[in-house]
C-alpha cells in the first residue's frame, strides 16, 4: 500500500472538490495505483500534470518507439519500478528491440543502437546524471528530431521524472501481476 490511503472526495480540500469530481468523471473512477492515485491528493495538480503526461505519451511528433524509450530511460534513471513495469511492454510493442529494453533495465550499454536511440539515451543519461546536457548531446537530439521534437523529448523526460518522483516518494507498489522483470536496484 502507498504511504497515504486512497484519495476520496472527502479527503481533499473543499475548494478542490470540483477538480476532483471532474478528474474522476474523466477517468471513470478514482485511481488506486500509479501516479494518479497519489497526485489526486491535489486534484488541480493531477488534472494538469496527468493531462500533460497523456499528451506527451500519445500526441507528440516523436514516434511511439522514441516516446517509450524516453519513458523507460527516465524510469531507469530514477529507479522507478512502477513506470518501468507500466512502459516496458508497450515499448516492446512499439518496436523497441528487446535488447534495448533489457540493456536499459540492466544498466548495460545498448548493443547496436540506432542513431535516434543513442541520441535519446545519451541526452537523458547525461541530464539525469549531471543535471546538464552537453552541446554534442543537444545537437544530436536536434539533428534527429528537430527543435520541436527536442522540446517535446525534454518535456516528456521531465514530466516522467515528476511522475517517478510522486510514485517513488509516496511508495506506490507494483501490481501483483508484473508485466516485466523488475529493475535491479
Amino acid at each position: 500500500m502507498a504511504r497515504t490511503p486512497t484519495v476520496t472526495r472527502e479527503s481533499v480540500p473543499e475548494n478542490e472538490r470540483a477538480a476532483f469530481d471532474a478528474f474522476v468523471a474523466d477517468r471513470g473512477e478514482v485511481p488506486t495505483t500509479g501516479p494518479g492515485s497519489v497526485m489526486l491528493n491535489a486534484p488541480k495538480v493531477a488534472q494538469r500534470a496527468l493531462g500533460l503526461a497523456l499528451y506527451l505519451r500519445t500526441d507528440t511528433s516523436l514516434s511511439p518507439r522514441i516516446r517509450e524509450l524516453a519513458m523507460l530511460l527516465t524510469a531507469r534513471e530514477n529507479d522507478c519500478q512502477f513506470i518501468w513495469n507500466a512502459h516496458a511492454p508497450p515499448a516492446r510493442r512499439a518496436g523497441l528491440r528487446n535488447e534495448v529494453v533489457d540493456s536499459l533495465r540492466d544498466g548495460k550499454e545498448i548493443p547496436n543502437p540506432s542513431a535516434d536511440e543513442i541520441a535519446v539515451v545519451n541526452y537523458g543519461r547525461e541530464y539525469f546524471r549531471t543535471r546538464r546536457v552537453s552541446q554534442e548531446s543537444f545537437d544530436a537530439v536536434v539533428t534527429q528530431f528537430g527543435v520541436n521534437g527536442a522540446t517535446e523529448l525534454t518535456t516528456l523526460m521531465g514530466c516522467y521524472a515528476m511522475l517517478a518522483f510522486n510514485v517513488n516518494a509516496f511508495g506506490v507498489e507494483l501490481p501483483a501481476e508484473l508485466a516485466e522483470v523488475p529493475l535491479p536496484i
